[in-house]
């Protein structure tokens, strides 16, 4: 059966994150999954393995951690040139870096790119994937017809679903170019822990808008209700209300969780790119002419001040 590399993306504490396993169990779909670890991959391994993965790549990160992620990139492209022709796609977790990396990985191994995909199925041909593109105007499939098909897949497109794999540890040492090592991480600090989790793995968002007025208290009470991450609008992050690591949208980040809830907020083109993928959105917005209402399963028109405290209480009479 053919490979699938999965870059395996692991937190801060150095557990493995959930976007991790959610490729780990669409690799199984394409073929035997392949997870390549940069570091230590002892204390990883049995999670891998306990979702599926067949191998774990440890590679060799002493040429790789004090540079950003051209070195990653060549790292990837000796394994795809190392696995041949029956490798049958490359995933990566579509952050930031992980889209960085696929985008350099496929230039240096002359193949085709999907960006953000939503599911990933085999077909005849390759892997067909599923995009919502066009700020989210459009749905549609897609497969590479060149080269290795490496796909960034978003947080939340599919359930980890446990499958044992044998886990067979193999150490790597890349080759690293000078020219990858032409930038180099002077400094980095650890992000403060809000306790609340990461916006774009989270299954459940709640954000706020402009409607908020500035007072995001009442949105993140009813957010730690649920247990969900917070994030915001573009005009609240204009506003300096939030940081725009919090922002939703097409200028910050995509989110597909199982539940969105979106209150205080217009629902303008921007917005709604980077969210209408969520599985269920709930809107609370005092306008009953508001766009939001044209994406929303469930709205509610009224004021998300008086609107949420009440949505509170009854989260936590329920929960007991």
């Amino acid at each position: 059966m053919s490979e699938v590399l999965v870059l395996v993306d692991t937190l801060v504490d150095g557990k493995v994150g959930k976007p991790t396993l959610e490729l780990l169990t669409i690799a199984r779909r394409l073929g035997e999954p392949v997870a390549v670890v940069f570091g230590e991959a002892s204390g990883v391994t049995d999670v891998l393995a306990s979702y599926g993965a067949e191998r774990v790549v440890a590679v060799d990160d002493t040429e790789v951690r004090e540079h950003l992620v051209a070195p990653k990139a060549e790292a990837l492209s000796e394994l795809v040139e190392k696995a041949g022709p029956d490798l049958a796609a490359v995933l990566l977790p579509s952050g930031g870096e992980g889209k960085e990396i696929a985008g350099r990985l496929a230039v240096r191994t002359g193949s085709g790119l999907i960006t953000d995909a939503v599911d990933v199925q085999a077909g005849a041909d390759g892997p067909v994937t599923t995009q919502s593109v066009f700020a989210g105007g459009y749905t549609v499939q897609a497969r590479v017809t060149r080269g290795v098909p490496i796909v960034t897949v978003k947080p939340n497109s599919a359930t980890p679903e446990q499958a044992r794999g044998a886990g067979t540890v193999e150490a790597f040492r890349p080759t690293v170019s000078d020219a990858a090592r032409g930038a180099r991480i002077t400094a980095s600090a650890p992000r403060q822990a809000s306790g609340r989790p990461e916006l774009t793995e989270a299954a459940i968002v709640v954000s706020g808008g402009r409607g908020t007025g500035g007072n995001f208290e009442e949105v993140e009470a009813f957010a730690d209700s649920l247990g969900a991450a917070v994030g915001a609008s573009r005009a609240a992050v204009d506003s300096g209300w939030m940081p725009h690591a919090f922002q939703v949208g097409q200028t910050g980040k995509t989110v597909s969780p199982q539940l969105y809830v979106a209150n205080g907020i217009s629902g303008a083109i921007q917005h709604r790119a980077g969210m209408q993928t969520s599985k269920t959105i709930v809107a609370v917005n005092k306008d009953e002419e508001a766009p939001i209402f044209e994406l929303v399963d469930f709205g509610v028109v009224g004021d998300l001040h008086t609107v949420l405290p009440a949505a509170t209480e009854q989260v936590r009479q329920r929960k007991g």
